[in-house]
């Protein structure tokens, strides 16, 4: 577990290897689960703001969900959550031409019509963060969908965290990311210290 600043980073963060491989799975976390993607209470009104600049990127039956449930909702332990159409993809989700499941959200901001990316909790996936009183904690989720994720990341040598920099300066800023690399470089210092000692 390293710890930067109120963060605590488990070791699978550091030392599990990932790297989204959308050809062999397809987008499968848009659509397999029994909830939506988790939302942070201040991501709502941005939901509210641009869903009818992101509408036209949806499906019909998004749009019939939304309209029916709100651009957001809650799981079954009350937790902010993104919307699914029958119990499977995620309302924001939409297929490409190759049949990839794909962030409607993103596609937006890609396009250059709005300037929020997606749920933080997308674009950290697979971090989950757990918010406590005092602290977060950064957690590795181990999912059979992402099995070629693990494969790719195995392959390439792209330890999680590296994987994700982009959403967890987003999420954290740059500091904190540059403390985080400075930290897991003096890891295999620290057991080297620890071995000559012993």
């Amino acid at each position: 577990m390293i710890k930067i600043g109120e963060v605590l980073v488990s070791d699978d963060v550091v030392e599990k290897e990932f790297v989204c491989n959308l050809d062999k799975c397809k987008g499968a976390c848009c659509v397999e689960g029994d909830f939506g993607a988790p939302l942070n209470e201040d991501e709502l009104p941005i939901l509210e703001e641009i869903y009818p600049i992101v509408k036209p990127y949806l499906t019909k039956d998004a749009i019939r969900v939304i309209e029916k449930l709100g651009t957001h909702t809650t799981d079954d332990d009350g937790d902010l959550c993104t919307p699914v159409i029958d119990g499977r993809e995620c309302v924001y989700a939409i297929y490409d031409k190759q049949g990839i499941l794909k962030c409607g959200i993103e596609q937006a901001y890609l396009d250059g019509k709005i300037t929020w990316k997606k749920p933080i909790s997308c674009h950290l996936y697979p971090i989950r963060i757990t918010t406590k009183k005092n602290f977060e904690a950064l957690n590795y989720n181990k999912w059979h969908i992402c099995s070629p994720a693990c494969v790719l990341g195995k392959e390439l040598q792209v330890p999680v965290y590296k994987f994700l920099k982009a959403p967890l300066i987003r999420k954290y800023g740059e500091q904190w990311y540059s403390e985080l690399e400075q930290a897991v470089e003096e890891r295999p210092k620290k057991e080297e210290k620890t071995k000559t000692k012993k």
